[in-house]
């Protein structure tokens, strides 16, 4: 809970910055990066996040390393994450500045969750739907769980719609404790 609260809080701050600046697509495309690197490589994140290490030293190492790569502004961002001790929260930060960028371009992030994976002409029948629902473009996710045994769970905005298998049988269960037998 609490790192979502942060993410919010920062990356609200971040995309407000990056906004008045014009550097919507800049914090888009460096920070997107910098996420696919830390899910690479754990180990940035770790030496930024650990108290063992000083703050001159994680600042050495933001300049070092991310000084030429990104725009100033993202690079302070990331020393005041250093300085606040925020910077284990980096991956939902930048989770949640990517939907406020998405959000702003009018693209909506969908989580479809499938016992199998989707199928391209499941896909290509599902997107046109999701658009018409959300309003906007549609960027789809897909996740796979095989405990949902089919149908399909899917996340829009802070709406769920579980039309899974599991669901239904759990639906069934609960109707069966509540049926009286004399």
């Amino acid at each position: 809970m609490i790192a979502q609260e942060v993410a919010q809080k920062y990356a609200s701050a971040l995309f407000m910055s990056a906004r008045d600046r014009n550097l919507i697509d800049q914090a888009y495309d460096q920070f997107g990066s910098l996420a696919r690197m830390f899910e690479s490589d754990k180990s940035l994140l770790t030496f930024l996040s650990s108290p063992r290490i000083s703050d001159e030293q994680k600042h050495t190492a933001i300049k070092n390393v991310f000084g030429l790569r990104l725009d100033a502004l993202f690079v302070e961002f990331l020393s005041v994450l250093v300085r606040k001790r925020r910077a284990r929260y980096l991956p939902e930060i930048i989770d949640e500045l990517n939907r406020q960028v998405e959000y702003e371009k009018g693209i909506t992030r969908v989580t479809v969750i499938t016992a199998i994976p989707l199928e391209a002409s499941e896909e290509q029948g599902l997107v046109p739907r999701l658009q018409a629902k959300s309003g906007g473009t549609v960027q789809l996710e897909k996740k796979v769980d095989p405990a949902i045994m089919g149908g399909m769970i899917v996340v829009l905005h802070d709406q769920i719609i579980d039309g899974s298998v599991r669901h239904e049988l759990n639906l069934v269960e609960e109707n069966l404790k509540k049926v009286k037998v004399h």
